[in-house]
């Protein structure tokens, strides 16, 4: 069992996992209930604002729902995490200490790598499940097609400027098994509890393999 066989089968859950910038708490259990009715049921809220962590504890009690947090840095943002009830992480990059935190509490880490060195160094440690960010800039789809090529045991979630016009690109790589990204919840319909309106995006998004 490699270190990332439980980051593998949430990811595997659907095609695309949501990326959730939340800044109004309240609105946190409705938008996960909503994205897990919709068919996507890994919710990734990033730790980019202040109401982060009272959403992941909102989200964590939503029937079918498996929330992670997102923009790990620090071993403070795991155990944070952790302690709110978040049931996987996600980061841009990787550290050693980000990477013994996670370890130590249990926490299934989906780790961030951009370059071949990057994801080599990722697969030294044991884990080969690992996010493709930032996946636009970073030269897209055929940029992590050819990555793929020489390292076909590790498998990857874009992330960063995934959209409704490029996933397929990105999801029908050989190396791909989800993508993450922010579209399925935009700020404006959450800001006006458009709940059936983000169900329909997140059934459109979880139809993308098929």
């Amino acid at each position: 069992m490699t270190k990332t066989q439980r980051t593998r089968e949430i990811c595997a859950l659907a095609p695309i996992v949501p990326v959730l910038v939340v800044d109004d708490a309240t609105h946190a259990h409705s938008l996960a209930e909503a994205l897990v009715a919709g068919g996507l049921p890994a919710l990734e809220v990033t730790l980019r604002t202040p109401a982060a962590l009272d959403a992941i504890r909102a989200m964590a009690e939503v029937p079918g729902g498996v929330v992670g947090a997102g923009t790990l840095v620090t071993p403070g943002d795991v155990r944070a995490a952790k302690e709110a009830g978040a049931q996987f992480g996600v980061s841009p990059g990787a550290t050693d200490a980000l990477i013994a935190a996670c370890e130590a509490e249990g926490l299934p880490l989906l780790p961030g790598a951009a370059t071949a060195s990057e994801a080599m160094a990722l697969l030294e440690k044991g884990y080969d499940m690992l996010k493709f960010f930032p996946a636009e800039a970073s030269g897209g789809a055929p940029a992590l097609k050819a990555i793929g090529a020489p390292l076909p045991q590790i498998t990857f979630c874009p992330t960063g400027g995934v959209s409704p016009s490029n996933a397929r690109d990105y999801l029908s790589l050989s190396n791909v098994i989800c993508a993450g990204g922010s579209w399925v919840a935009p700020k404006q319909m959450v800001q006006s509890g458009d709940w059936s309106g983000i169900e329909t995006l997140a059934r459109e998004a979880a139809s993308l393999m098929d």
